[in-house]
């Protein structure tokens, strides 16, 4: 065994460790099982519910004490690589989500931790990102296991629907009762559909083996012991509660069995060792899903058993088939052979797993597959399924032949010089693995109170008082016929193997062809649809837009009456609603008849202004101010920017396109009638009532529409500005585009004398606006639009390098720093109030004025810096414009 310098991530196991250390502390201190609640949604009745029992404890013993070997072998694994900082990065959040999956007790808590898997695992499968084949194998096992995981939702949802309660225990306990509900069939398929899809079952198979392009320290953590069992993890929880159920028992048993075979076949026709392991995984896992729908307690003995022993030496065989990787290059089993005489430790590990995989006598793997067998005859399942489970077993003795026998012993296929023995750190976990595997059947004692345990959580009427194998010549018969069909599959399995590589209908028209026959098709019906809804060409959104818009109207006048009588919608005011309709129609009008594009842009600003008068009179002056900011900025700056692009000269009137006018009249008329309907409905005033009635008291403002965005709705309003934000973040490469050769301007002239008082006269109207935003017409939003209109006033007469230099930061970090205002306005209504965003008044004082005036920052920094790449991009400024015509 070579020697090297301790890795510096070697450290990173004590995490694991520790927590292995606290579980087994806590296990001998007090009993299963422990609960823990904290309140997390009250108004829905969700808190963050947390119960260990003996199953759970199981599962995390293997989590963490397998974790922390795992952190050893991958600190001598990944020592040369330079991102290996990702995985140590990755594998503890892995660690992490496999922890809360297994001890969650709360349905929504178990899904978001179920997820959190299915993400971890997919970085950690798309590791070498620059492999095709990797960054397709993480696809394909996050598109399956993530869409499970909806499905699983949706079944956990309508179980809890059904039970009444959102915690997993009281789902369980009430299982028996609910069995009569015509939803519960519907419930568990969907939630064994989430549970197949993350353990590997048939049809989902496939994507373990593909799974194995990630590294092998993550294969043998991942894909072994942890996260490919939480799917059987699960269906073994649920069991006591179902059970009883002939459903249950035939999809469990017939997809089981069905797994486990096909799996054993498809070993066969592997070559690469980490591949024939990881099929060798799917048959397993494919076993404990067989012994979950098994009736009985011996059922659940050997569920408990086999899930163990299972863990203890098909990590080590992933361990070894890494070990064979780093020291050769290759895991092909052709080119593998006699390497026992340079790498003696890793044989003997292989060895050693291989016959607790084998079951043999004295390995703890002997145990599990003695009481597979007396659950099988316990159970007096149909006779095909139990010699297809013997078939099984032959197939496992033939893989543990392959990797023990067939590449350590014979003839050397390299020169000894050729390859050395792995680093300690790579060897001492799986070895330290294996021999705990042939303690816990030489020292029973050791895992019997913990799995006995767990068995009787599973079933209660377990009465079996030790995991002792039994050696009596009816079982070890039973074995040596066993070993006897798997020495046979071992010396044929090159002659098995070639004739099955001549089944080509098992690619063809496999669950795995089907997966990419329906990723082909979903690229040529998105290809479609792009090309159908995105041509690139505005007329065509329009059309597309205004058959939507009939469509909508279409179904509510089939639906439902529209008022009888006009005087029954007719506004109070009706003539300030005649001039908004007159200012719009005439804009729309001119916007479709003019041939000046300048013109254009003027009549169609002409519309929004008409809107803005609508909003007004309406009752919504906020929105009316809004709505003119917008307008104004819009126009102005389109104006600019509108003589520096190519138009094509083809001059499109609308009396040449009859049906689009068509169209857009009777989509016109139908939005009207579609708003006369609205009016006549009858309003809903319970909300208006409520906020009129508590605006002044809780908020102590006038200003309804501003208390309820910085105050009942504040919270959504952070959510709005925080999109702003990382919208501006996503376009940052466009703002660092300003070039500081536009500084000077040419020429002079009276607008560009006053351009800065103004731009100062503007931003104190816009600090006017939010001083009196809480009980005036204002606030934060209409503030910052001010602001953002006179630094694009001050852009179109000066530069947009002079505006960068009247900013108070620049544009982004005066948009992050609105939203860390909005944040800590929050907090101080956590910290010194009674709840986040609950703010806080002293006086005229109040923490609300700090988030409006972070919600105007952030308004102002994002639309400016917007503004200023889209002049700088196409130099604007009126004085440019005039020197180049003079």
């Amino acid at each position: 065994m070579s020697s090297h310098k301790a890795s510096p991530w070697l450290g990173m196991a004590l995490l694991p460790f520790s927590l292995f250390l606290a579980l087994a502390w806590g296990l001998n201190q007090s009993a299963l099982p422990w609960s823990w609640n904290i309140p997390w949604i009250p108004s829905l009745g969700i808190d963050l519910d947390f119960r260990i029992d003996a199953l759970s404890a199981q599962m995390l013993v293997l989590i963490t004490g397998i974790g922390a070997l795992i952190f050893v072998y991958a600190a001598g694994y990944l020592e040369h690589e330079s991102r290996r900082a990702r995985i140590f990065l990755l594998l503890p959040l892995f660690m992490l989500a496999m922890i809360g999956a297994v001890s969650a007790d709360n349905v929504i808590l178990l899904f978001l931790f179920w997820e959190l898997t299915s993400i971890t695992s997919f970085l950690l499968v798309g590791f070498n990102h620059q492999d095709l084949k990797a960054r397709e194998s993480a696809r394909q096992a996050l598109l399956i296991t993530m869409a499970g995981g909806l499905a699983l939702l949706g079944g956990l949802l309508l179980l809890s629907q059904i039970v009444g309660s959102w915690k997993l225990s009281d789902i369980i306990a009430a299982g028996s009762v609910v069995t009569n509900d015509p939803r519960l069939p519907w419930a568990i398929s969907l939630i064994l559909l989430g549970a197949f899809t993350k353990s590997a079952q048939f049809p989902f198979h496939f994507w373990l083996p593909n799974a194995m392009s990630a590294p092998t320290p993550v294969s043998a953590y991942l894909h072994s012991a942890t996260m490919v069992k939480l799917g059987v993890y699960l269906m073994a929880r649920l069991d006591p509660a179902f059970n009883d159920l002939l459903l249950w028992e035939v999809i469990l048993i017939g997809v089981g069995s069905f797994t486990a075979v096909l799996a054993a076949v498809l070993t066969l026709r592997e070559r690469d060792l980490k591949r024939i392991l990881a099929y060798s995984t799917v048959s397993a896992l494919g076993t404990l899903t067989l012994l979950v729908g098994l009736p009985g307690s011996g059922a659940s003995l050997a569920f408990v058993a086999f899930l163990f022993a299972h863990a203890l030496y098909k990590a080590p065989l992933f361990m070894v088939a890494g070990n064979i990787d780093h020291a050769t290059g290759t895991r092909s089993i052709d080119s593998l052979m006699g390497l026992r005489r340079v790498m003696p430790w890793t044989a003997a590990v292989a060895v050693l797993a291989g016959m607790s995989m084998a079951g043999l006598p004295l390995a703890f793997g002997f145990v599990a597959k003695d009481l597979i067998g007396i659950a099988k005859a316990e159970a007096e399942i149909f006779s095909l399924i139990s010699y297809a489970m013997v078939f099984v077993s032959a197939v496992s003795v033939a893989i543990a032949g392959v990797a023990a026998i067939r590449i350590f012993w014979g003839a050397p296929k390299y020169r000894q010089d050729q390859v050395n023995e792995t680093p300690w750190t790579m060897v001492a976990p799986a070895f330290l693995l294996v021999l705990i595997g042939l303690e816990f059947e030489l020292i029973p004692h050791l895992a019997d109170p913990l799995l006995l345990a767990a068995a009787q959580t599973l079933s209660a009427d377990l009465t079996i008082a030790d995991l002792a194998a039994s050696y009596e010549a009816n079982r070890l018969w039973a074995t040596v016929i066993t070993l006897g069909l798997g020495i046979l599959v071992f010396l044929f399995w090159d002659k098995i193997h070639r004739g099955l590589l001549k089944a080509y209908w098992l690619d063809r028209f496999g669950p795995e062809a089907m997966y990419s026959g329906f990723l082909k098709g979903l690229k040529r019906v998105a290809a479609w649809h792009t090309n159908t809804l995105q041509s690139g060409r505005l007329d065509h959104y329009l059309v597309i837009t205004l058959l939507g818009i009939l469509v909508i109207v279409g179904f509510i006048a089939s639906a439902v009456e529209l008022p009888v009588s006009p005087n029954d919608v007719w506004p109070q005011q009706a003539w300030a609603w005649l001039v908004a309709a007159m200012l719009m129609a005439t804009g729309g009008i001119a916007a479709v008849t003019l041939k000046n594009r300048l013109a254009v842009l003027m009549a169609s600003g002409l519309v929004g202004y008409g809107a803005a008068v609508l909003f007004l009179f309406a009752g919504a002056p906020d929105l009316a101010f809004t709505q003119f900011s917008i307008e104004t900025v819009l126009v102005v700056i389109a104006a600019i920017l509108l003589p520096q692009f190519k138009f094509s000269s083809n001059e499109h009137s609308p009396w040449r396109s009859p049906l689009k006018l068509l169209l857009a009249i009777i989509a016109g008329i139908g939005t009207m009638l579609l708003l006369v309907h609205l009016q006549g409905l009858a309003e809903n005033r319970d909300l208006a009532t409520w906020f009129s009635a508590n605006s002044l008291d809780q908020a102590n403002g006038r200003n309804i529409v501003n208390v309820i965005i910085v105050d009942f709705r504040a919270l959504d309003t952070l959510g709005e500005i925080a999109v702003v934000a990382f919208a501006l973040l996503a376009a940052r490469p466009l703002l660092q585009s300003v070039n500081p050769e536009r500084s000077r301007s040419h020429g002079s002239s009276m607008l560009e004398f006053m351009a800065t008082p103004l731009y100062w006269l503007m931003l104190i109207g816009a600090a006017w606006l939010l001083l009196r935003g809480h009980n005036e017409p204002g606030g934060g939003f209409v503030a910052g639009l001010m602001a953002v209109a006179a630094s694009s006033f001050l852009a179109i007469v000066k530069s947009p390098i002079q505006v960068q230099s009247a900013l108070p930061l620049r544009p982004l970090a005066l948009t992050l720093t609105g939203v860390l205002m909005a944040v800590v306005a929050g907090l101080i209504g956590e910290i010194w109030g009674t709840a986040f965003l609950r703010h806080l008044w002293s006086g005229s004082l109040s923490s609300v004025l700090l988030f409006d005036l972070g919600v105007m920052l952030t308004v102002w920094g994002a639309f400016t810096g917007y503004i200023l790449s889209l002049l700088d991009e196409h130099p604007p400024t009126i004085t440019e414009q005039r020197s180049s015509i003079s």
